[in-house]
């Protein structure tokens, strides 16, 4: 790249600089600009045994040998009402601060959309600095965070006992079996297997910035939060008195708020005491090819469509997205499968790519859409009828796997 860069797979034997790199460049408004241990711990640990990670999941960029850039994609699974989707999380962006300004950001983002490209992993989605990853052809179509805050001394101080204890390693079945139940549900989610609850109740080293408590619940759900500061980033449990009695238990000696990373309509948020409302915040996403998505997804619109009792009354619609277009096929006014199209012929609608994201994902319905986004054109009642049954809202419990 220019005679001055090169972009590569990482290797085991990068570990060192990546650490170094990424410690040097994350949250250093929290360090004072000095080396964030925990970031470098976090790499180590994605570098040996975090279950769906290998070293080249990384990509470096390097000059004269020495590595100057780097990401890193975590590869799983989330499931939409069922139907599996490959995801791919976008971690640890960052450049050396005197090699700024090259484009190694834009490099390393090119390479890793090539390559998922070629893997079939129609979703990429990343955390990160506001409208930044909007010049990578990402877009806020998934709901983060927005439950209240609660002040801590609302919360009961009481007893424990019956409710929630730490999880150990034997529960890691239970645990699967838990998710899997909550995948079967018209939620999205982040199913983890057991091998993977045995990783994030064990795997990780103590400092670990990504390292998280698991206490599991007597009738079987669970509730995941932060070391110390009991930020609260997935739960399954029943909320009841023991539950928030727990958390002000695990609330640091200084901690006078409550946070909740889940959404306002989740039951942790609404049977709690009152708090203080928060803005939900919202995760990047981006998606290659719409056809793909739409196809991968298959099941659950002509599911929504045979509750609605609809049937397609010809043999394709097409959709475009002002580039490509998807057409959906049909036999008998059921969904048959789902093609890429290219062309000029008549399409049935218009969507822009990133409303289409947010309506494949449930961020938003297609009323919704239509109200913000003036270049959202169903073509007809027809059409706005069948996008407006395939397209509701859906309650996101997605807690990924980093």
């Amino acid at each position: 790249m220019d005679g001055r860069y090169r972009i590569r797979p990482g290797r085991a034997t990068d570990v060192t600089a990546i650490a170094e790199l990424q410690a040097s460049v994350q949250l250093q408004d929290r360090t004072g600009g000095k080396p964030h241990p925990q970031i470098a711990s976090w790499v180590e640990d994605l570098m040996a045994g975090h279950p769906s990670v290998r070293p080249e999941d990384f990509l470096v960029a390097e000059q004269d040998g020495r590595v100057v850039a780097s990401l890193v994609e975590l590869r799983q699974e989330w499931s939409l009402a069922g139907v599996r989707l490959p995801v791919a999380m976008i971690e640890l962006v960052g450049t050396v601060p005197e090699h700024r300004g090259n484009r190694l950001t834009d490099r390393l983002f090119e390479v890793l959309h090539r390559r998922l490209a070629d893997d079939g992993v129609p979703l990429q989605v990343i955390e990160g600095i506001p409208y930044f990853y909007r010049r990578f052809g990402y877009e806020y179509a998934l709901a983060n965070d927005g439950a209240p805050t609660i002040p801590v001394n609302a919360l009961p101080d009481g007893p424990t006992v019956g409710g929630l204890r730490p999880a150990t390693v034997d529960d890691a079945d239970a645990l699967a079996a838990v998710d899997r139940e909550l995948a079967g549900t018209g939620v999205l989610s982040c199913p983890r297997d057991a091998a993977a609850w045995r990783y994030e109740i064990a795997g990780r080293r103590p400092d670990d910035i990504a390292r998280r408590v698991v206490a599991v619940h007597e009738d079987g759900g669970y509730l995941v939060h932060t070391p110390q500061t009991a930020i609260v980033v997935a739960a399954t449990v029943r909320p009841d008195d023991a539950v928030y009695a727990y958390l002000r238990q695990a609330a640091g000696p200084d901690q006078t708020e409550l946070r909740l990373l889940l959404g306002p309509e989740h039951p942790l948020s609404l049977s709690g005491p009152a708090g203080v409302p928060r803005r939900t915040r919202g995760w990047y996403v981006r998606t290659g090819d719409p056809a793909d998505l739409l196809a991968r997804l298959k099941p659950v619109l002509q599911a929504r469509w045979q509750a609605a009792d609809l049937r397609w009354p010809g043999p394709s619609m097409t959709v475009g997205t002002y580039g490509r277009a998807a057409r959906l096929h049909f036999t008998d006014g059921l969904l048959t499968h789902v093609t890429t199209h290219r062309g000029r012929a008549e399409q049935d609608a218009m969507i822009p790519p990133g409303a289409l994201l947010q309506l494949a994902l449930g961020h938003r319905s297609l009323p919704e859409i239509l109200a913000e986004w003036p270049d959202c054109l169903p073509g007809d009642r027809i059409t706005e009828r069948f996008l407006t049954a395939a397209f509701p809202r859906v309650p996101v419990r997605v807690w990924p796997c980093a």
